[in-house]
């Protein structure tokens, strides 16, 4: 049996009130809300935090909203909100593809989008979602509000740039005209964390050529977005040769490690395999909303 060690338990009324709670309590107090990373962490001891904050009742964290030209999500929605959302599926169905995916039932009506993101995890699917869309985070503090870009927000492997009395409050993307995305993983069973991942964003020009791209991987050593892949495909009329060369760029810039879930050649092929699918998919899904 796995036994957290000890530990206090307080609920906020509200952000400022779980900014208070974490200041008092100090660098051995944690924020807490669907849990399903945290709590394995500490039933393993691998966490000991002396104090559990519980935002659950933080209602104006939980929203999805469309504000002109960008798209609010509060960092207590939860992955199935996300998956049901139909402005989601319309502006950025790469959110929606990798909410197929993430987990199972159970996790997605209870974790967070705010939760996913602040556990840094490298195998997690937002994270690269976020890269890819250039998502802006906003963080509060004692001191008040500050954006952070995804690079900023996520400083490697577990580590983010939240102060120890901040809290990640909401995320924001922008909406931009003949824009789509689409998001693809290999899990070894349904549920699982990926093998490997991508996740692609395409703006397309009025004339058809692709104006802007942007594509990440999950689970295969790379921080951010690939390089070259933006300078590579810009101009051009979305093609399976161009698709190719961008998986060939995607292969080469990953840094998969060998494990249970296969060798690093098979994790590069995917890293390739995948990177074209998803901008030919997000190319598509482009046109389409060009069209419309």
């Amino acid at each position: 049996m796995q036994i957290p060690a000890p530990f206090d338990y307080a609920r906020a009324t509200g952000v400022d009130d779980a900014i208070a709670l974490l200041d008092r309590h100090g660098p051995e107090s944690r924020i807490i809300a669907g849990g399903h990373s945290l709590l394995p962490m500490m039933k393993l001891r691998l966490a000991r935090p002396e104090w559990l904050i519980d935002i659950n009742d933080l209602y104006e964290l939980d929203f999805l909203l469309v504000d002109k030209d960008k798209l609010r999500i509060g960092a207590l929605t939860r992955h199935t909100a996300l998956l049901e959302s139909d402005d989601i599926a319309r502006l950025f169905p790469i959110i929606t593809d990798a909410e197929h995916v993430i987990a199972d039932p159970v996790v997605r009506n209870r974790g967070t989008i705010g939760g996913s993101l602040c556990q840094a995890d490298p195998a997690e699917d937002l994270s690269t979602v976020c890269d890819v869309l250039g998502a802006v985070a906003v963080v509060r503090g004692p001191n008040g509000d500050r954006m952070l870009t995804m690079s900023e927000f996520h400083r490697g492997p577990y580590e983010t740039a939240l102060a120890q009395n901040e809290i990640l409050c909401e995320l924001q993307f922008a909406i931009r005209p003949r824009t789509s995305s689409a998001y693809e993983k290999v899990e070894r069973r349904v549920g699982d964390w990926a093998v490997a991942a991508a996740g692609a964003s395409v703006t397309l020009a009025a004339d058809g050529t692709i104006e802007e791209a942007a594509v990440g991987l999950t689970a295969i050593g790379l921080d951010g977005t690939v390089p070259d892949i933006d300078s590579t495909t810009r101009g051009q009329k979305p093609s399976e040769e161009l698709f190719a060369e961008a998986g060939r760029l995607a292969s080469l810039a990953c840094d998969p490690v060998a494990d249970q879930r296969g060798p690093i050649d098979y994790k590069r092929h995917l890293a390739d395999e995948l990177t074209r699918r998803v901008l030919r998919r997000a190319s598509e899904r482009a046109a389409q909303t060009q069209e419309g």
